[in-house]
């Protein structure tokens, strides 16, 4: 195997089951990669990171946009607040997963009460696609401060455990991980695979009512990935749920 992520992989001391455990896929996918297959874009952008190297230094055939173009290109749509989605957009965007799906919010209430949504989560968890969900804890100290930043007090503790009423039970789906954090969110996020809705958090505001982006990955340095690796370190400190 001599493409350039294998050499590169050599060259920083990482091997095929150090790169499949962190970056949680099967090592026989690792091993697909240095022959030549394409990673998907999150991996890409991990596997920079391991390497040190640049993204077309270790796949050539990378297209190259032009960094206007790719700004341009990645935004679909800009919502002006989170109720001015269609409803359906949502549970769309988690229906077009093949790999992957990631949540993060403080409640995502909205997301729980829709009664189409566990069950195309659960759906989608047992066709092969991964599935984590990072809610706020509601005993932590930062939703107890987003409470009193939206003047809700204890009401952001009772969304959340709200939310896990049903949500919660899609940890016992294999595929499916349920994990609370203690984390300021400045974004929720909604990502299936390459694909993406960022709802922004404003002061003294409900996420209903601050706008949402509507994104796609253009390229392994766009707003996507920037999204992306800030879910992984939210997630990477989370816990597990058990209420």
């Amino acid at each position: 195997m001599n493409s350039p992520l294998a050499r590169a992989l050599h060259s920083a001391g990482v091997g095929i089951i150090d790169v499949a455990a962190r970056l949680d896929v099967d090592p026989k996918t690792v091993q697909r990669w240095m022959t030549g297959r394409m990673p998907y874009p999150r991996h890409r952008a991990a596997l920079v990171r391991i390497t040190g190297w640049q993204p077309h230094d270790l796949w050539p055939t990378l297209p190259r946009p032009t960094e206007q173009s790719a700004i341009a290109d990645e935004v679909r749509i800009v919502y002006p607040h989170r109720s001015a989605v269609p409803t359906d957009v949502w549970a769309r965007l988690l229906s077009r997963a093949e790999h992957e799906i990631d949540v993060l919010a403080y409640s995502a209430l909205f997301l729980a009460e829709d009664v189409s949504v566990p069950a195309l989560l659960r759906k989608k968890a047992r066709s092969g696609v991964r599935v984590r969900i990072a809610l706020g804890d509601p005993d932590g100290a930062q939703v107890a401060s987003r409470g009193d930043e939206e003047r809700v007090g204890a009401g952001m503790s009772v969304r959340i455990r709200t939310a896990l009423v049903s949500l919660q039970p899609l940890a016992a789906e294999p595929g499916i991980m349920l994990r609370l954090h203690d984390t300021v969110l400045y974004n929720s996020l909604c990502r299936a695979d390459d694909e993406m809705l960022v709802n922004s958090h404003i002061y003294g505001r409900p996420a209903a009512h601050a706008p949402v982006l509507h994104l796609k990955s253009t390229s392994d340095a766009g707003m996507v990935a920037t999204h992306t690796e800030s879910f992984e370190r939210v997630w990477g400190s989370a816990k597990p749920s058990k209420l």
